[in-house]
């Protein structure tokens, strides 16, 4: 076991765990810690707390010192070059006629290096862009590209449900989302009504997908012939949710809807 706390370094991002070692952190404080990164400012979002060895990568970094009011200042200060950085980039891209968007710009904490984040459809031969922006910034060049839902991710908005998206408020890494999460939800496969701002399969139909795995596995299948309070029947439909199936009734052909707990399965079919 391992006594750690839990750093996060952008809003919504990936947290990570640091040794404490003998500092007084508790949550919310900040601190200045030592990533693959270079020396970073971030924020305690866990509080001192034991983890399992497989938890945790090796070999875990201790925590540098308590961050103060110039570290502080410093990361405002960045964030503004940034700003000024992300307008430089824009123009030099658009004198080396590249096929890129640029999306973010972010300054280390310690300055020894800049990253510019961008989309682009294909490969993009930058090698060019990336010596004229060192000869303008003498300083480490970084040039990441991201994908769309990145993308939404950093910019932020507001998503079909008219909330603040998920990825960008509380989400620190992205969950696998298949068409066939809809499919079990019984949700329009219409892609203007189950995608999201990045126009990929929105992040929330993860959310309960579990719940309707695990329901849908007590349930018939349609098709399965059962036993009603109202006489034999084929199941036409189910729903999830209510925990209720449709049943064509087989004496009179009416349709009828009944509780999970209503039906009994596994009577031998009917032609």
């Amino acid at each position: 076991m391992y006594e750690v706390v839990g750093v996060r370094f952008k809003k919504a991002g990936k947290i990570y765990y640091f040794d404490p070692d003998r500092l007084p952190i508790e949550k919310d404080s900040h601190v200045i810690v030592e990533t693959a990164r270079g020396v970073e400012y971030g924020k305690v979002v866990i509080g001192r707390k034991q983890v399992a060895d497989k938890d945790v990568v090796l070999p875990l970094k201790k925590v540098i010192r308590m961050a103060n009011e110039r570290d502080a200042k410093q990361v405002e200060e960045n964030k503004q070059a940034a700003k000024n950085a992300f307008s430089i980039c824009q123009t030099k891209i658009k004198e080396h006629n590249l096929e890129m968007k640029l999306v973010d710009v972010e300054y280390t904490f310690d300055r020894n290096k800049i990253i510019f984040y961008f989309t682009a459809d294909g490969r993009v031969d930058f090698r060019e862009l990336v010596k004229d922006l060192a000869s303008v910034f003498r300083t480490r060049i970084e040039l990441r590209q991201i994908g769309v839902r990145d993308e939404a991710k950093m910019l932020g908005g507001i998503g079909p449900c008219g909330r603040l998206l998920c990825c960008s408020t509380f989400l620190g890494d992205f969950e696998p989302v298949s068409i066939k999460m809809a499919k079990d939800q019984n949700l329009s496969l219409n892609p203007a009504k189950i995608s999201g701002l990045c126009g990929r399969l929105m992040c929330c139909l993860k959310y309960e997908n579990d719940n309707y795995e695990s329901t849908r596995d007590e349930m018939p299948d349609i098709g399965a012939m059962v036993t009603t309070p109202m006489g034999e029947g084929r199941v036409v439909s189910v729903n999830v949710l209510d925990q209720s199936v449709q049943v064509e009734l087989l004496e009179n052909k009416h349709t009828i809807e009944f509780a999970l707990d209503e039906i009994v399965v596994g009577h031998p079919t009917f032609d």
